[in-house]
Parts: C-alpha cells; structure tokens; sequence
C-alpha cells in the first residue's frame, strides 16, 4: 500500500482548502476535486489514501479516485467524496511534494476539530 501524504500551504489558508471540496462528515456533492503536486510520479493506486497536513497536523485522508499528469513533473491527486478527519500526535512539518506514509494507520485517530487551525 502506497497511502501518500501532502501539506496544505499556511498562505494558502486552511479555511480556503476546506471551500474547495466536500468536506471530511459531508455528503458527496458528485464533483472532482484535485490537489497538484510537483516532482516525480507519486506511487499510488486509486482507492489509496491521500493524507492532508496543514499548520503541522495531519487533518485526514480522502480516497485516491484517479492520479492525473498535468505536464512533466506535475501531477494531480484526484479525488471525489468519503473524506475522513484523523490525526495523529505527532506533529508534522510541512513539505513541498508528497511523501509515503510513514506511521502505521493503527495510531490514527478521529479528529472532531480537524476546521481548527
């Protein structure tokens, strides 16, 4: 399994990433929504899970619906609802690119407060 993770810029703001796509405990609205990623092709296959860290937490994961090349070296993580806000206690720097996950999915958590920032 290849579940990748990817950090929401602070300039971009957490409360503009979450207006941008069907929310973690909402409805599926039947939109697409895509996160671009510079660097190498990302390893993943649909139906693994993309993670989300803003403001070094991590937020939660959405399902991988398609993985699309946009030009060399830019590529977008597609997804489409069943988001799921989960954390870990670890606090997470945040980087440019993905990276693999690197805990182990037993220590997530549920993360009512994921909005918070």
């Amino acid at each position: 399994m290849s579940d990748l993770v990817v950090t929401v810029p602070l300039t971009f703001g957490l409360a503009r990433w979450i207006s941008e796509g069907d929310p973690a405990g909402s409805p599926w609205s039947g939109q697409f929504w895509d996160f671009g990623i510079a660097g190498g092709k990302p390893d993943i296959q649909p139906g693994e899970r993309v993670y989300i860290v803003f403001n070094r937490k991590l937020r939660g994961y959405a399902p991988l619906i398609e993985l699309q090349r946009e030009r060399p070296n830019y590529w977008y993580l597609v997804r489409g609802g069943d988001a799921v806000a989960v954390t870990i206690d670890e606090p997470i720097i945040g980087f440019r690119g993905w990276r693999r996950r690197w805990w182990r999915r037993q220590i997530e958590r549920p993360f009512a407060d994921w909005q918070k920032p």
